[in-house]
């Protein structure tokens, strides 16, 4: 690659084809506002000649705190072509959390947009900082300082010559979520994200139309490195229109309305979505509807019109293991769900696994188009390499040497590959602990027996230091409706059955069904819905001996 070759932002090419066609597209209610890609081109040129105007450094770093909006775009688009890098953050953190990453991360200006903490994250702002604001929305906070978005914008000219990027610079600085510890600053070049063409051009998995007929639904955090690659960029690589969602309360209705070409889900999405279903028709009744020919396409159709998938040419899972279950499951209504591996480090780039491709769906699939795997001998950790591959952490040389080594992305995860080099994940390097008998135990591999149980919506191994490991459980809808009595009998055959599967170190003393909610507010959840173990060890932890200790293979947290 010549450091010269510069990237092509296919943007520019779209902006003329469909000058006058909706690119962006807001709900307020049952009312959507449209920006065509005119529009938005042109608001994003102000705004980039806009903060040029403001004697900023070269390759100034431009911060974005906001919900999923039109703004977030045009704003993202303005940084490059004013020749910034653009530095987003998760529109939950805490403003301990975002005073510490303005900071590190040597943030020069700061986006503030549709967010519901602001008198938190306000206070942790210094007076003096450099802010833009986008317009209020109903529901969140109001954000009262900085540079208000139009009054801004509509004070500059559209810049004449944007900023051509060569594909050896900088594009972005993502910190990633982190189970443990600060965010580490992924740093992503302009050639990782050009890259990511290739396997949309060559093998087309998200099924794109070339011709710009594609209608995309944004509504996981933009900042995460999935929604920036395969919702935003795709969208502005290949055309078509790009549709966010209103609120948590009107997800569902919104993706109703907006039919999306390709929907992108993590597994607890899934899961939710496959609990609504049966909590309306229970499982005996759809597996009968389903084995009569006239009413199992009727049935189909339904489901996936009320789920808002109808016509989905792509459904995809990711960011944490998705059960097989609950691929087969869908595939029997007519959705199938493609399993992607990859993380921030390579762009979210490594492998996938197609939902029709029924006699591996308990693996993550194939490397992609122009990615290497190997399975270090010694630790099992899978690595990778490719042109997905980060440059790395923003100001952690350390932390660099060791996962990038020799060219190999040390992801951190443990697997292995087949005889048809398909991957399989067993769990993190990180996540295994010990049991008081000296075992290692791998949770990921214990988690996925309690995949078929709809009683329970989330499940987390656990138990360092005990003799044999413990499951932490929510409830689910279904769950909650079976009496007390009832579900611990059902409840304990499940767990009987499964420890009987299992090497004796590894069987489960005890399922406990937790009080509280997991949630992003009480920090179980990451903003991506992982479960955060150490959180969990740090709320739990004080009641492992006590539960497993207890006779009763199955317990309500008192």
């Amino acid at each position: 690659m010549s450091n010269s070759e510069r990237f092509d932002f296919k943007f520019y090419e779209w902006e003329k084809k469909f000058h006058d066609r909706p690119f962006l597209r807001q709900p307020f209610g049952d009312q959507w506002e449209e920006y065509t890609w005119a529009e938005a081109g042109q608001m994003a040129r102000k705004l980039a000649k806009g903060l040029k105007s403001m004697g900023l450094r070269d390759d100034a770093h431009i911060g974005l705190i906001s919900k999923n909006c039109r703004e977030w775009i045009i704003a993202d688009m303005a940084i490059m072509m004013a020749g910034y890098v653009s530095v987003p953050f998760f529109p939950s953190l805490k403003g301990e959390e975002l005073e510490y990453l303005l900071d590190f991360g040597d943030v020069d200006l700061l986006f503030v947009g549709k967010i519901e903490t602001w008198d938190d994250i306000g206070s942790h702002i210094p007076k003096d900082f450099p802010m833009i604001r986008f317009p209020h929305y109903r529901g969140c906070t109001v954000v009262d300082r900085g540079e208000e978005w139009f009054d801004f914008i509509n004070r500059y000219q559209p810049l004449k010559e944007p900023h051509v990027p060569k594909l050896s610079d900088l594009w972005t600085i993502i910190f990633t979520s982190g189970t443990t510890g600060n965010p580490k600053g992924v740093e992503l070049s302009y050639l990782t994200l050009d890259s990511t063409k290739i396997i949309t051009e060559e093998v087309n998995p998200l099924k794109v139309d070339f011709s710009g007929n594609n209608d995309f639904i944004s509504y996981l955090p933009l900042n995460h490195i999935v929604e920036r690659v395969v919702v935003e960029h795709v969208c502005m690589r290949f055309g078509g229109s790009l549709s966010f969602v209103e609120s948590i309360d009107s997800f569902a209705q919104n993706l109703k309305d907006i039919q999306p070409h390709v929907f992108f889900a993590a597994p607890r999405i899934w899961t939710k979505f496959q609990l609504g279903i049966l909590a309306k028709v229970p499982q005996k009744k759809l597996d009968l509807l389903l084995k009569i020919p006239l009413v199992s396409g009727l049935i189909k159709k339904k489901l996936k019109k009320n789920l808002g998938l109808t016509r989905a040419r792509s459904t995809v899972s990711g960011s944490a293991p998705i059960p097989v279950t609950q691929i087969e499951w869908f595939s029997k209504i007519g959705i199938y769900i493609t399993n992607g591996y990859g993380m921030t480090e390579n762009c979210a780039i490594c492998t996938q696994v197609d939902g029709r491709d029924f006699g591996k769906l308990d693996s993550v699939g194939k490397p992609q188009c122009g990615v290497e795997v190997k399975i270090d001998p010694k630790t099992e950790e899978v690595l990778m390499r490719g042109p997905y591959v980060m440059d790395g952490y923003y100001k952690n040389e350390k932390m660099t040497k060791a996962t990038l080594l020799d060219g190999w992305l040390h992801t951190g995860d443990k697997g292995y590959l087949d005889e048809d080099n398909y991957l399989y994940i067993t769990g993190r390097v990180a996540d295994s602990f010990k049991t008081s008998k000296g075992k290692f135990i791998e949770p990921l591999t214990l988690e996925n027996y309690f995949g078929t149980i709809k009683e329970l919506e989330e499940v987390c191994i656990t138990g360092l230091g005990l003799p044999q490991p413990i499951a932490l459980a929510q409830l689910s809808e279904i769950g909650k409706a079976v009496q007390k009595e009832e579900l611990i009998g059902f409840l304990e055959e499940k767990l009987a059955a499964i420890n009987a599967d299992l090497e004796n170190y590894k069987k489960i003393s005890t399922l406990v069904l937790v009080k509280e909610e997991w949630t992003e507010q009480n920090k179980i959840l990451g903003p991506t819905l992982k479960i955060k173990r150490g959180n969990v060890e740090k709320m739990y932890a004080a009641k492992y001996k006590g539960w497993h200790e207890d006779p009763k293979p199955v317990l309500f947290e008192k």
